[in-house]
């Protein structure tokens, strides 16, 4: 693989591939620390690996869930560990730079927690081919389905977070905090753009992303998808006041243009 572009800020990362490319669209997976969920996704989603290959991006791990033997076993395309500081933006940032050198077209995101439903896989794929430019899963435009959603997530988003990044980009989102969504290559490799930045550590660009390609007169759609949440249990990294009030403060800087580059 040719090396990296020098302005691109990436952390410290190794690559372990399993395969050649095999497909002109990946699906990215963040993960840190899963376990049973991403090994039951995996399986999952190995049906789909005739339209996209799989790369996992992981922060780190410690619970030994992302074997050699499973991956393979699961027909995953590559592993990238990050090696640097950072969280979700870091990694999204590492698998970005990765997909692009790779030569991907399109590059798909879902969250490693099993909370989504990946046939709708296809579906993004479809989209790209179209010509959009980032396409938005959302469990709440006809044709999605919201299962269990714990009633404070449900209103967070509904009445707070979509409507403000709505406001912001210009274009009326639903799902603003789904992590299901996909992304074009002229889309990542925009000059008004610039994803790889290091100030992009933390949920900074999930949201970046939204509100930059409508103000940048892309193409931008939403497409239904099912995400579901555990009864009496909800995966995921943002926790308590603390976690919410963080999420909301990196909104406003969002918002604001403070990442514009």
């Amino acid at each position: 693989m040719k090396p990296y572009p020098k302005n691109w800020d990436l952390p410290k990362f190794t690559v372990t591939s399993f395969k050649k490319k095999q497909t002109a669209f990946c699906v990215c997976i963040p993960v840190i620390n899963e376990g049973k969920k991403i090994q039951d996704q995996l399986k999952r989603m190995k049906a789909y690996t005739k339209y996209a290959d799989i790369i996992i991006a992981d922060g780190g791990s410690t619970d030994g869930s992302l074997t050699r033997e499973i991956l393979m076993q699961n027909n995953v395309k590559a592993l990238l560990i990050k090696e640097s500081p950072g969280k979700q933006g870091t990694q999204l940032r590492m698998a970005f730079a990765y997909a692009l050198q790779e030569g991907y077209e399109g590059i798909i995101t879902v969250d490693g927690n099993g909370k989504d439903d990946i046939a709708a896989i296809p579906a993004f794929i479809a989209a790209l081919k179209k010509g959009y430019d980032f396409v938005q899963g959302s469990r709440f435009i006809k044709g999605g389905k919201a299962v269990n959603t714990p009633t404070s997530r449900y209103f967070g988003i509904r009445l707070l977070h979509a409507p403000l990044l709505s406001l912001a980009s210009h274009f009326w989102y639903t799902d603003t905090t789904n992590g299901f969504r996909a992304l074009s290559k002229r889309y990542l490799l925009h000059p008004q753009l610039l994803p790889f930045r290091k100030i992009f550590i933390g949920y900074e660009l999930l949201f970046y992303l939204n509100i930059r390609a409508p103000q940048l007169k892309l193409r931008v759609t939403e497409i239904p998808v099912t995400r579901s949440y555990p009864k009496g249990e909800i995966p995921t990294k943002i926790h308590g006041m603390r976690g919410n009030l963080a999420m909301m403060r990196t909104l406003l800087q969002v918002m604001r243009g403070k990442y514009n580059p």
